[in-house]
């Protein structure tokens, strides 16, 4: 039976990830043999282009063994994802060589697995012109759904925080140390992030109005300092009198990443020819070599132009929602203690530091769909107990997507003393020119400005009144109308009599425009 779902690929400096979520089913990461590690499952951003037409390329994994991590042949390609829509020197080659990693991730997907939806992610700084070279990377792949979110909102959703955050993302990768403070699209009543559709139903969308997508960055700093650059500081400690080969830095790799977790390491290591090595390291050893080589000192740095940002643009680190360290080299210790220094009491969420992003890259996209939009608003009639008389309050406004995601609750009073039904009486807004259209989430909203109050017209076919037993009581609340419109264009009402505490069922009140 296939098994259909959405399948995200986080294509990373150093790591591409690749997760799975089936219908109905929870995420997982998913392992790609012979392309990925183990535990987690992922695959190195290493691509060998092999010599002669009939060659096949190495992939992630099968480079490392090879032994061809660390040669100096233009076959070997790394470090490619930083210049993909960069439009400068050795784009086109990183281009083609993302393009080739992508295309043989989808071919060795396991055959059960045959995703409707394909959902990858992109840095905030290049996402245009990234989103325009994953458009053409996707246009041979037999997937009827491709989907884009940027990689903070993925990595934060990721970590379970909430649409609104102001988050500073801390990511440690391979080859850089990037930090990013930014804020997240939603909270305070505006919509929450969702992934942006390039392909829906198979249906190229690259032609149409969907405004960008992304987190708002406030602040950005980077240094072209990585993971690979420990492994050499541990490697060159230990070992002087050692060449850096690639299994003496795959050694220091395993070493520093078990510091992570414990007081003192040991990895052996069997350099070709000679006896094995134990290659021995203590915690405290490695946090003096790295304050040694001015990693910490750097990284005040980088701090410090972030945060300068952070507070022309009003913000500063109280309001920050949390830290949110990314990539495996950000579980060093080290790097957890300064940033707890350096940003006190501001929460560190950094549970599932590699997989975060492609875990909230899936999670943006269950519910992406096309949607359509109301050309007019829609209010409803309801009695106001301060001013004692009828007004009009609006539902929803021209602009709003539908069908709705969440219901919009109102609670329902009575107008009269003995009152044996409740009128729903419905109308559109005619003094609409007061809101301007923006875009959220790729689709015109309508963002009010406060004016007089605007003339209704009552729709021609009103819904019939809601009975009342026992009769109402004037000024007390009665009814809870939890409204939405449903995929059929039909504005419809959950009821809930609150006086008797019992549920009236559903009722469709009309067609909305």
């Amino acid at each position: 039976m296939e098994n259909t779902g959405t399948l995200a690929i986080d294509l990373g400096s150093s790591s591409t990830v690749v997760a799975y979520q089936p219908a109905g089913g929870s995420p997982e990461l998913i392992a790609l043999p012979p392309y990925s590690c183990q535990n987690p499952p992922l695959i190195p951003s290493l691509l060998w282009i092999a010599s002669g037409e009939q060659a096949k390329p190495l992939i992630g994994r099968q480079v490392l063994d090879a032994g061809l991590a660390r040669s100096n042949s233009p076959q070997l390609r790394r470090d490619f994802k930083r210049l993909i829509g960069s439009g400068g020197p050795g784009a086109s080659a990183a281009e083609a060589a993302g393009a080739l990693l992508l295309e043989q991730i989808w071919a060795a997907k396991p055959s059960e697995i045959k995703p409707q939806r394909l959902v990858l992610t992109a840095p905030i700084d290049t996402y245009r012109s990234y989103r325009h070279w994953l458009s053409q990377v996707c246009s041979q792949l037999d997937v009827a759904e491709v989907a884009l979110v940027d990689e903070p909102t993925a990595a934060a959703i990721g970590a379970g925080l909430p649409p609104g955050s102001t988050v500073l993302v801390v990511d440690v990768g391979g080859g850089t140390v990037d930090l990013a403070l930014v804020t997240l699209e939603g909270g305070e009543g505006r919509a929450a992030p969702i992934a942006q559709l390039l392909r829906f139903a198979g249906r190229d969308l690259k032609g149409s109005q969907q405004a960008l997508r992304c987190a708002r960055v406030i602040g950005k700093a980077g240094l072209a300092v990585g993971g690979r650059d420990l492994d050499h500081w541990i490697a060159a400690e230990l070992c002087p009198h050692l060449p850096i080969e690639p299994d003496l830095l795959e050694a220091a790799e395993r070493l520093k990443c078990l510091l992570s977790s414990q007081e003192e390491a040991l990895v052996i290591y069997g350099p070709a020819g000679r006896p094995p090595l134990g290659l021995r390291m203590g915690r405290p050893q490695l946090e003096a070599l790295l304050a040694e080589r001015g990693l910490i000192d750097q990284l005040d740095g980088l701090l410090d132009q972030v945060l300068a940002a952070g507070r022309s643009a009003g913000i500063t680190p109280k309001h920050i929602t949390a830290v949110l360290p990314v990539g495996g080299s950000s579980q060093i210790p080290l790097l957890q203690q300064w940033i707890q220094q350096r940003l006190e009491g501001v929460p560190l969420r950094g549970k599932r530091p590699v997989e975060a992003v492609a875990l909230g890259a899936l999670a943006l996209t269950p519910g992406v769909r096309l949607m359509d939009v109301l050309s007019h608003g829609v209010s409803l009639r309801c009695w106001d107990q301060r001013s004692n008389r009828h007004h009009w309050h609006p539902l929803f406004v021209p602009g709003q997507s539908w069908p709705t995601e969440r219901p919009f609750e109102l609670v329902l009073a009575c107008s009269q003393e003995g009152q044996t039904s409740l009128e729903m009486h419905l109308g559109e807004p005619q003094n609409e020119q007061r809101g301007e259209v923006v875009f959220q989430n790729g689709l015109p909203v309508l963002r009010q400005r406060r004016a007089g109050a605007s003339q209704v017209r009552a729709w021609e076919k009103q819904p019939a009144a809601i009975p009342l037993l026992p009769s109402g009581v004037q000024g007390c609340d009665r009814i809870r109308a939890r409204l939405s419109i449903n995929g059929a264009g039909q504005l419809s009402a959950q009821l809930h009599d609150l006086q008797t505490d019992s549920p009236l069922g559903e009722r469709l009140l009309g067609l909305v425009r």
